[in-house]
């Protein structure tokens, strides 16, 4: 397992806020629910690979192959990933493709943002 590198602040003044400013309290438990999304290993790795795969679509036996888990397992967390806003979700026929939606992430880079 690779460890990313962290770098240092370049100086205290410039790791003063979050990116966005001060969070209203509907934005913070909106963001730690996204977050606790997130916190999961398993949906990290489904994620990465949507990424790794230009963001989707992608069917739920297609990411069973690539992560290697159970097809329940799959769908278990593709469900809370798109009950939270993180993926969408669309349907053609027998197949149910799932997507990732940039502008969420983008949001999340923002709040984490420093400086």
């Amino acid at each position: 397992m690779t460890v990313p590198q962290i770098l240092p602040p370049v100086g205290l003044s410039g790791c003063c806020s979050l990116g966005s400013g001060p969070l209203t309290e509907a934005d913070a438990e909106r963001y730690a629910g996204l977050f606790k999304v997130l916190a999961d290993p398993t949906r990290l790795q489904i994620l990465s690979r949507l990424a790794a795969g230009g963001c989707g679509p992608a069917t739920v036996g297609e990411l069973t192959e690539l992560v290697g888990i159970s097809q329940p397992t799959v769908s278990h967390h593709l469900k809370k990933l798109t009950d939270a806003g993180l993926l969408d979700r669309r349907r053609d026929g027998r197949s149910v493709t799932h997507t990732v939606r940039p502008e969420i992430f983008a949001q999340l880079r923002t709040v984490l943002e420093m400086g």
